[in-house]
This record gives C-alpha cells, structure tokens and sequence, in this order.
C-alpha cells in the first residue's frame, strides 16, 4: 500500500501537551512539516520563549534553546552571529512577544537579522491563567480585563513592518496550505522575517468571551479572513472584525549578518595594510 503520509521527522513521539484544541499543536505540525520538506533540520536551531511555546522542547526533534520571557529575538541574534550557517526561528506567542518581548522583536527587525519569528497569536495569555495580551481585541475580556479590554490590539505584522522587517506575512491555523507557504517563503527570504499565525484559545479566550468551541473559533476563521487584495476594496466598516492574511510586505534590504562579516574583512585588510 501507498503511504500517503508520515509524521515530519522534526517531530518527535512526544503527545502534545497542550489544552484540547489548541491550535499550538497544529502550528507546531505545519513548522516541523516545512523543516522536513525545505531539508533544513540538521542546521536548525529553534528559540523558544516562556509561555505554552515552550512545550515545543518535548515535541520538536531538533536543536533549541530556551530564552528568558520576551528575549527569543536576543538570543536568535546571538546564535546567528556565532554560526551564521545555521537557520535560527523563534517560535513565541503574543504574551511573550507582543509584550515584555516587543523591544527585542522590534530592534531585531529593525537591524535586518537573518532568522525567522513564528508569531502565534491567540489573543490571550494562555498559560499564567487568561490575563489580556497586548492583541486582545478591545472590548474583548479576559481574567485581567473583567469589565473588557480598553486597549487598541496591536497589529505586531504591521509594527514589524514599520521598523523595518522586510518580510511580514499573516496566516492562521484554518488555513494550512496558505500558512505554510507563507512559512517556506519566510525562511527563504534573506533578512528577518515574521509570519503571523493567527490561532485560537478555547479554554481562555473562548470560554471568557463566549466563542463556542475550538471547532467554533476556526469556522470563524474560516468565514471572516480575506486577503490583501479584497481588503484593499473593501471599507473601513466592511473591514470592521476581519482578518486580513497572506503575504503583507516584501522587500529586500542589506542583511545585518553579511554586512557584519564584510565590515569584520574590510577592517581586517587595512589593519594588515597599516602593520
């Protein structure tokens, strides 16, 4: 018989330890698919963040390191400086990342570091108890926001984007295909690039605004994300409670990493002229 599938070899036998339906598990599945398939898991190294990102250290069959809370982006610099061969990813939710971490994801994208920042956002604080994140939609509640968020969510995508990330794309865990071309391009892309992921969280965000079940939160998913193009059509008040996927912005700009070894050369010749 014909195997039609087999698990990535980027995956350990290790269950998930995540909360039924979390779409952590999914997201993980599709980035150990893509490192399989691009061939790149002998030079990976995965940082992981705290949060439930950090389960990825008994799933994932490959390098990682665990980072303090927020710092994935700084120590991802630090690995890419010392074996710039290696292909280096962040994998950090938006509690982690969208907050005390946002410096850090903001300067890297700033400087143009060559490594990739999976972006799980599920809009919540998933594992210290469902506080509010920096994403959470306004009015939206969590145990932090009883009376609901009055903060504007940010657009982390578009922040990156402004600090001058030359890759930034969105995808979300209904739409697999899509996401995971978006990962692939992301990795290849040379510079820093951040892909999006918009996820779900039933067992806070779900159940504390009242959303259904996880099969609920992805149908939504489903009949509410439109693309770049068709949101480019539409109005502010059609746009109103969407969300917009796909690729985001491209450009290429001088990679921090090669313009660091040339600077490194160059200074290295004229101390050998001088000597």
């Amino acid at each position: 018989m014909e195997k039609v599938y087999k698990k990535p070899e980027s995956l350990n036998d290790t269950p998930f330890g995540y909360c039924p339906g979390c779409m952590h598990s999914t997201i993980s599945k599709l980035v150990a698919q893509v490192i399989d398939e691009m061939g790149l898991r002998e030079k990976a190294v995965c940082v992981l963040p705290v949060g439930c990102g950090t389960l990825g250290c008994h799933t994932w069959n490959l390098d990682m390191i665990c980072s303090a809370h927020g710092r994935a982006p700084a120590v991802a610099t630090g690995v890419k400086r010392c074996k710039p061969d290696s292909f280096v990813f962040t994998y950090q939710g938006d509690g982690d990342l969208a907050s005390i971490g946002l410096s850090e994801i903001m300067c890297a994208a700033n400087r143009g570091e060559n490594f990739s920042t999976i972006f799980v956002n599920n809009s919540i604080y998933g594992m210290t108890g469902g506080q509010y994140s920096p994403t959470t939609p306004r009015g939206d509640y969590g145990t932090t926001a009883p009376y609901g968020n009055f903060d504007r969510s940010f657009d982390i995508a578009g922040l990156a984007y402004g600090a001058g990330a030359s890759y930034a794309a969105r995808g979300s865990a209904y739409h697999v295909q899509q996401t995971i071309s978006l990962i692939q391009e992301g990795i290849r892309h040379q510079g820093f690039s951040i892909i999006d992921v918009a996820s779900v969280c039933p067992t806070y965000y779900g159940r504390k605004n009242h959303k259904g079940s996880a099969v609920d939160m992805m149908k939504w998913q489903k009949e509410n994300a439109v693309t770049q193009e068709q949101a480019n059509k539409m109005t502010p008040d059609e746009l109103r409670g969407k969300l917009i996927i796909g690729l985001l912005h491209q450009v290429q700009y001088p990679e921090f990493t090669y313009e660091y070894e040339k600077l490194i050369h160059r200074l290295a010749k004229e101390r050998e002229a001088n000597e």
